[in-house]
């Protein structure tokens, strides 16, 4: 009873020293950022928006979940995740000893010399002159289980590892939500595009059509005398430059669905029809003006490259414990006999324990270069994370500074349009009465079409700016990351060390 008591406090005893790390206690760097502008603690979180909100267009909705199923950067991502899970998962197991069976057969010649403790002579050894046998061969069959090299953790060496191991595992899952995100991102900026090719295009006909019109005229009132090859010629330059553009746009789209198809990763399905342009309504929603005061440590991007300095944080608790002692265990249990049918019979059984100490005395001052290299590496992973704050704060920023100009932008280019449409009306109809020359159409028509083409430019602008400030804000992807995420992820409460042991902030 006493000696079960011993081994169990023991054995207790062993599990919290196991239980121990060298690493130092992490502590998030501040935000080295100011507020961001229009910062307001407690309204909704564009993280918190899923992309099916913020996209409310079907035929977007299915460009985005068909791209989500087939893109091959994302598929590339999601395998980075497995591999990292598994990765983790082999730095894990050593914390365990791995115990296997083995059956072994050994024969071995023995000569008699050796065992009568002296070399025989060269006649024995030749079998001349004597009947003595030269040697005997001796039979050994051992059946047993065991471990070897089982290391135990008294430092939390194999701990630290594994602690860094789990922490690349989270940061590799962080950057598959960032790709995932960057590509929704990438499909709707593609699909308005491919909108607004559709509009230029539209507008670029009804313009193409109205000048073949005035071309029309104007070489009648030419043949009629009434009017100058000049008009004549200036209308031909119109119309030759709205063909031009024609067909400039048509290549713009052909190659904006192709950028596209390439996004999806698959054809773009027969359903989805472009026709309407930009006039489609309803493709993006709005952001509220008040943004979360911790947005920024919610994006992927920056909560991946915080768990890689979490990692680096605990390799440098495994490079402590390499000054440290270390002690391995190999052991194993079986039954041993020189014949076969002997291994299982009374008395066969037989066992080894062989526990090593190992102590670092001197190493060329590897141990010391690979604390120091950790230390730094740690000190990168900072700077990186600082760097990854900085960006998101200057991507955030300058999606609020646009959203705050492109409205009025987008107010006064309306406002030219319908200014441009006005002047052109009454140059073409004083044109027509034989009032004012060709040229005063012209301009009012050249015009037009410019102030046409700018505000479809405008609205791309503006679409693509939501687009942009949702992606930048850490926006939602909740809809197809919770499944993965579930399944490839293990819980979150094993990404915090325990700081059992002793530590430093150094």
């Amino acid at each position: 009873m006493a000696c079960r008591s011993t081994c169990f406090f023991a054995a207790a005893a062993a599990t919290l020293i196991g239980a121990c790390t060298l690493e130092p206690h992490y502590h998030r760097p501040p935000a080295p950022v100011p507020a961001l502008p229009g910062g307001m603690a407690g309204s909704a979180a564009a993280a918190d928006i899923g992309w099916r909100e913020f996209f409310p267009d079907p035929q977007l909705q299915q460009l985005i979940a068909l791209a989500l199923t087939n893109n091959r950067d994302l598929r590339v991502a999601a395998l980075n995740v497995q591999s990292a899970q598994a990765q983790y998962r082999i730095q894990r197991a050593q914390l365990f000893p791995t115990v296997d069976a083995s059956a072994v057969e050994e024969v071995e010649r023995i000569p008699i010399g050796v065992l009568e403790g002296e070399i025989p002579s060269a006649s024995a050894a030749s079998g001349k002159g004597s009947a003595v046998p030269s040697g005997i061969t001796v039979h050994t069959y051992d059946v047993g289980v065991g471990f070897t090299n089982y290391e135990l953790d008294l430092f939390g060496r194999i701990r630290s590892l594994s602690h860094a191991a789990l922490q690349q595992y989270f940061g590799s899952g962080e950057t598959r939500r960032s790709v995932q995100l960057t590509l929704v991102a990438e499909i709707a900026t593609a699909y308005v595009t491919v909108l607004a090719d559709q509009t230029l295009l539209d507008i670029t006909r009804d313009t193409l059509k109205s000048q073949e019109e005035s071309y029309a005229l104007t070489q009648k009132l030419f043949s009629g005398g009434t009017g100058t090859e000049l008009a004549l010629r200036q209308a031909e330059t119109t119309v030759d430059t709205a063909r031009a553009s024609l067909a400039e746009y048509n290549r713009q789209l052909a190659q904006d669905r192709d950028a596209l198809e390439l996004l999806i990763g698959a054809p773009i399905p027969d359903g989805i029809d472009f026709s309407e342009g930009l006039n489609r309504g309803n493709l993006v929603a709005e952001l509220e003006e008040g943004i979360p005061s911790d947005v920024l440590v919610r994006r992927p991007d920056i909560l991946a490259s915080e768990h890689q300095l979490m990692a680096a944080n605990a390799q440098i608790g495994a490079a402590r414990a390499a000054f440290l002692p270390a002690i391995t265990l190999t052991g194993d249990f079986g039954t041993e006999s020189t014949q076969l049918s002997g291994l299982f019979k009374g008395g066969s059984q037989a066992w080894t324990f062989s526990p090593q100490i190992s102590v670092p005395i001197f190493a060329g001052g590897a141990n010391v270069a690979n604390l120091q290299a950790t230390k730094l590496a740690r000190d990168t992973a900072v700077a990186q994370y600082e760097k990854a704050i900085q960006t998101a704060f200057r991507e955030v920023a300058d999606a609020l500074i646009a959203r705050s100009t492109l409205d009025d932008q987008l107010a006064a280019q309306q406002a030219l349009v319908m200014a441009s449409e006005k002047a052109y009306r009454l140059a073409d109809m004083r044109y027509r009465g034989g009032v004012d020359s060709y040229l005063t159409a012209l301009v009012a028509q050249v015009s037009l079409y410019g102030a046409q083409q700018q505000l479809q430019t405008v609205r791309l602008m503006r679409l693509q700016n939501l687009v942009t400030l949702y992606k930048a804000l850490g926006g939602g992807i909740r809809e197809h990351a919770a499944a993965a995420q579930t399944t490839l992820e293990p819980s979150r409460s094993e990404s915090s060390p325990t700081h059992s042991g002793p530590s430093t902030s150094n």
